[in-house]
């Protein structure tokens, strides 16, 4: 009966070894919890970024004011009868 307990006991602490600092143990576990913690944020960022695109994509497709502000902010584009001042702050 002695053996047995001992061959018991030895077989739970290998298994509780193997659960601490095994190759999936718990510090593996933690480790990729945090990961996917910062993946989650990633894909959250993402979406919201590809929501904005499909907004912006569907106000292309619309209508031509959108193209009209794209071009005027982003390339520095001015109707032919237009006059174009910048005006700039003083440096301090």
């Amino acid at each position: 009966m002695r053996y047995i307990s001992l061959a018991l006991i030895a077989l739970i602490a290998l298994v509780q070894v193997e659960l601490w600092f095994g190759k999936g143990g718990v510090p593996r576990m933690m480790d990729l919890r945090g990961k996917l913690a910062e993946q989650q944020a990633t894909n959250t960022a993402d979406k919201a970024r590809n929501a904005q695109l499909v907004a912006e994509v569907s106000d292309l497709k619309e209508g031509l004011e959108m193209v009209e502000e794209k071009a005027r902010f982003e390339l520095g584009m001015v109707k032919p009868d237009e006059i174009l001042v910048q005006v700039t702050t003083a440096k301090r």
